[in-house]
């Protein structure tokens, strides 16, 4: 069976939700975290997004992390290790099919920390480019219903462009 590509107008409950699982995270990891940070299209007001809460945690040693997945998986997470980030460790919480959440794990000095904050940031301050993001997801959710890697390799060249302006914004403010 194949992931279906959903892309649904933003909900005011992502926050709330964002916030649910941040504290839940923050009792399973203790003071292994740094900061946890909503980030992803669901972290935009009016973006239309995957409706997949994405949660980055900065922490003091991420390969510590490891040896907390026994409660991570008991949270409904499956640990999917660097997932094609070094220095990354990453969850998905529901199943292959049918995600509800992402944790996205850093320890403090890795730099996409501030590449997922900038381009979060950016977002938030420039709505003609969520506009602009929102449309060509809906636009290619509609092209790639069971694709996402087709979804994927079509949204990167957006999300590059959006970075580099992002990186460009953070500079001058």
């Amino acid at each position: 069976m194949l992931r279906k590509v959903e892309v649904v107008p933003y909900n005011a409950e992502w926050p709330t939700l964002f916030q649910q699982e941040a504290t839940n995270l923050a009792t399973i990891f203790g003071p292994e975290v740094v900061a946890i940070h909503h980030i992803g299209s669901t972290s935009v007001p009016r973006l239309w997004a995957k409706p997949i809460i994405d949660v980055m945690m900065e922490v003091h040693d991420v390969e510590r992390l490891d040896a907390f997945s026994f409660q991570v998986i008991e949270l409904g997470y499956i640990p999917k290790g660097e997932f094609g980030v070094v220095g990354r460790r990453f969850y998905i919480k529901g199943s292959e099919l049918h995600r509800t959440h992402h944790i996205h794990a850093y320890g403090t000095d890795h730099p996409e920390i501030e590449l997922h904050l900038s381009f979060r940031d950016y977002l938030r301050a420039h709505n003609d480019e969520v506009q602009r993001y929102g449309q060509l997801k809906d636009d290619l959710a509609r092209q790639f219903p069971t694709d996402i890697a087709g979804y994927m390799a079509v949204k990167d060249a957006f999300l590059k462009e959006m970075v580099r302006k992002a990186a460009a914004w953070r500079e001058q403010g």
